[in-house]
């Protein structure tokens, strides 16, 4: 955020920031990719906000965006396994009107079809045999 905000829009943030750590709560060895997926969605939905559903967080490789693909929303327990080694991008979307998004004609941005505010919070993490590590933030 630039200057002063309105109240609404650093409620906004601050929901999405902590929506990413509500999320790694359930980045552990064993537990499945919906827990965190789960955790995310239903922390933004009980703030009152909704998640975008067409982008999602990703693997993190060799390559941009690998598998597995990590939505703001889901259903515990199901996904697949997180195992020490892995290096995911978590990154919450949160909308503070309707979830529906538009593509503007230059290809590159969304904006939210209703007007309303968005902010994206986004880490990458390591998962390990205990507690994930935030490679990201220092």
């Amino acid at each position: 955020m630039i200057g002063k905000v309105s109240k609404e829009a650093q409620r906004l943030v601050d929901v999405t920031k902590q929506a990413f750590f509500e999320g790694i709560k359930y980045a552990k060895s064993g537990n499945r990719i919906g827990d965190v997926c789960h955790a995310i969605g239903e922390y933004v939905k009980s703030q009152g906000f909704s998640v975008v559903r067409e982008f999602q967080g990703h693997g993190i490789g060799r390559q941009m965006h690998e598998d597995p693909g990590i939505p703001n929303y889901g259903k515990a327990g199901r996904g697949i396994r997180l195992e020490p080694g892995m290096t995911l991008a978590i990154e919450p979307m949160v909308i503070q009107g309707k979830p529906n998004i538009l593509e503007l004609d230059d290809g590159w941005t969304i904006v939210t079809e209703d007007g309303s505010l968005a902010a994206h919070y986004e880490n990458t993490i390591l998962i390990t045999e205990k507690e994930p590590e935030i490679l990201t933030i220092l």
